[in-house]
């Protein structure tokens, strides 16, 4: 008894809300789409065609919620500028914002020779698209009371064959800190996710883990009501575990802003 009343103190019902969900296509984004349209939240699917999210789209709203996609090169930040006008013309508010869409752009196994344009093109798709959506989406969360951004990032260290890579998650993570340091305390929420090392397109065919190791931990931070800001939510912590489980044991992750 004790324990159904803490979970409704800190679990939050995510029906007939709207998600954003970067990536939403295919590997971890597909499924942080699935896993939230189970749990009745509505879905706005994005991916750099529409052609790339009909199956999806197909498949959430046959699960009974609303949902629509958009289309969008990260790469190309008019494009990103072009993707949130078009988003705010639905008229649909933004309540959950998952940042999952990222590129590793190569492993330079000779990684002095790694080119400028690594660290260009990761930073503008794994760092600055995400936090344009982040500065578009969060001021308008604390106007209506209630919002949850989860980031997703990396748990890569030591590995400059990776470098731009790498170094674009380290950047998020700061930027993704440093809001949560203003957001904490408020019903307004930012977390990190790192899905661990998965077998998806980006992670290749030789990771350890498979793509659906990440549920409930990668969604997590979607769900948990506590009014605290700034974790590491790292999805491999929560595998095998319930929802209500998950939650429980993410309210007692550290802050990294702390």
């Amino acid at each position: 008894f004790v324990f159904i009343l803490f979970l409704e103190k800190i679990m939050t019902d995510v029906k007939g809300k709207w998600a954003l969900v970067t990536g939403a296509n295919r590997g971890i984004g597909y499924r942080i789409a699935k896993f939230m349209a189970s749990k009745g939240c509505n879905l706005i699917l994005h991916s750099r065609s529409l052609e790339h999210t009909a199956a999806v789209l197909a498949e959430v709203k046959a699960m009974g919620v609303e949902a629509y996609d958009i289309a969008a090169e990260l790469s190309d930040l008019s494009q990103v500028q072009k993707m949130i006008e078009e988003i705010d013309a639905h008229g649909k508010p933004v309540d959950i914002l998952f940042n999952d869409a990222a590129v590793q752009i190569a492993y330079r196994t000779d990684y002095w020779k790694t080119p400028a344009e690594d660290y260009e093109k990761s930073f503008v798709i794994n760092t600055i698209a995400p936090m344009m959506l982040c500065y578009h989406f969060i001021p308008k969360m604390i106007e209506r009371g209630w919002g949850r951004v989860i980031n997703t990032t990396s748990g890569i260290r030591n590995e400059p064959e990776q470098a731009g890579y790498s170094a674009s998650k380290a950047a998020l993570d700061k930027v993704t800190s440093d809001l949560a340091g203003k957001l904490d305390g408020t019903d307004v929420c930012i977390n990190l996710t790192d899905p661990g090392w998965c077998r998806t397109d980006l992670g290749g065919p030789n990771a350890p883990n498979d793509p659906d190791s990440v549920i409930p931990g990668i969604v997590v931070g979607a769900f948990i009501d506590d009014k605290k800001s700034g974790r590491n939510l790292g999805a491999q912590s929560f595998t095998g575990l319930s929802l209500e489980e998950a939650v429980k044991k993410a309210a007692d992750f550290p802050q990294l802003f702390r």
